[in-house]
């Protein structure tokens, strides 16, 4: 990859994972050409994870990946967050047409003690699509503590002290690391989570796959690496002050998530909307309608389902977005 080549908005291809909880929603709901089968659970849209890789669709540096551009171009890429070692996070779809299993994530502490060493997971779930009926498992029982946990899933019935609610798409969840959760079938979501892929299945809902064979539990590293005890529930987003002026508020972006990994946004322009220009980098996913991008940097229009990644170097950049658009924006915090 030579140096020569300006950074610019960057395309990126998505790595697809099929399970049997998968369905074809990408197809319906992000307008994507998927080859047969109706077992897409999954599509990564940003991720650096050893040879899983974000690969650069067009533009002049297309082919290379994201692995490549954080540690060959970091400052470039990253701006202030820069140096590191792998990008931070990980954003992907999800289409869940059977219920998922019943999961924990550990933290950073308790991640960092595996072998290999492993981030922890803390995610958010923005809820693109919901069947009436469907579920979102997250947290427990308002008194649920581990002994009662414990019981529970030994026992076979970790419905039982689960707390769950039926969500509305735009609703966004934020499942902190070592909380209990589960996505529910008939949902497709979008999630934004720290780089890792650890996961204890707590809990199956007692079912067998089709060898007759039930999936392996980790019950007891599970148990370990709860921390989040009780109720989890939609966030209620909060309006972000305007750039121009602290008093006022940014009438087309809400800000769903703050934490420690990233900034989670929902945002409804129409016309022209500005963003970067602020030493970091800015990932967008657009839920609905389209938008353009500089013409200088002759792309293709961002079209439902499309993702683009803006490096921090190529500064502040002006989208003209449709009427009815809705975006998600993200940046390291």
């Amino acid at each position: 990859m030579s140096e020569a080549i300006t950074m610019h908005p960057l395309l990126l291809t998505p790595l697809y994972r099929r399970y049997l909880w998968g369905g074809r929603r990408f197809a319906t709901h992000l307008d994507r050409l998927l080859p047969p089968g109706d077992d897409f659970a999954e599509s990564w849209e940003l991720v650096d994870r050893g040879t899983d890789q974000s690969v650069v669709a067009a533009g002049p540096l297309a082919g290379t990946t994201l692995g490549e551009l954080v540690r060959q171009r970091g400052p470039e890429l990253l701006g202030r967050h820069a140096p590191r070692a792998v990008f931070p996070l990980l954003f992907k779809f999800l289409d869940a047409c059977r219920d998922l299993s019943v999961q924990v994530h550990p933290d950073d502490a308790r991640a960092a003690r595996l072998s290999p060493p492993d981030l922890g997971k803390t995610e958010a779930w923005y809820v693109i699509d919901a069947a009436p009926g469907s579920r979102i498992y997250a947290g427990l029982h308002a008194g649920v503590d581990r002994e009662s946990l414990a019981a529970a899933l030994r026992a076979g019935r970790c419905d039982e002290v689960m707390h769950s609610f039926e969500p509305r798409a735009g609703d966004c969840v934020f499942i902190p690391a070592g909380t209990v959760h589960a996505i529910g079938a008939g949902l497709a979501v979008a999630e934004i989570q720290e780089s890792s892929d650890v996961t204890y299945r707590l809990y199956d809902w007692n079912r067998t796959g089709a060898d007759g064979k039930s999936r392996p539990l980790h019950i007891e590293a599970g148990l370990e690496a709860v921390t989040e005890f009780g109720p989890v529930a939609p966030v209620q987003p909060q309006a972000i002050p305007s750039a121009a002026a602290l008093s006022t508020a940014d009438p087309v972006s809400r800000r769903l998530v703050t934490c420690d990994y990233f900034l989670f946004d929902e945002v409804r322009p129409h016309g022209d909307w500005a963003v970067g220009g602020d030493d970091v980098c800015h990932f967008l996913a657009v839920l609905s309608g389209d938008v353009h991008v500089d013409p200088r940097w002759h792309l293709p229009p961002l079209t439902k389902g499309m993702c683009m990644l803006l490096p921090a170097s190529i500064g502040r950049q002006v989208l003209t977005a449709a009427a009815a658009t809705t975006l998600l924006h993200i940046q390291l915090p």
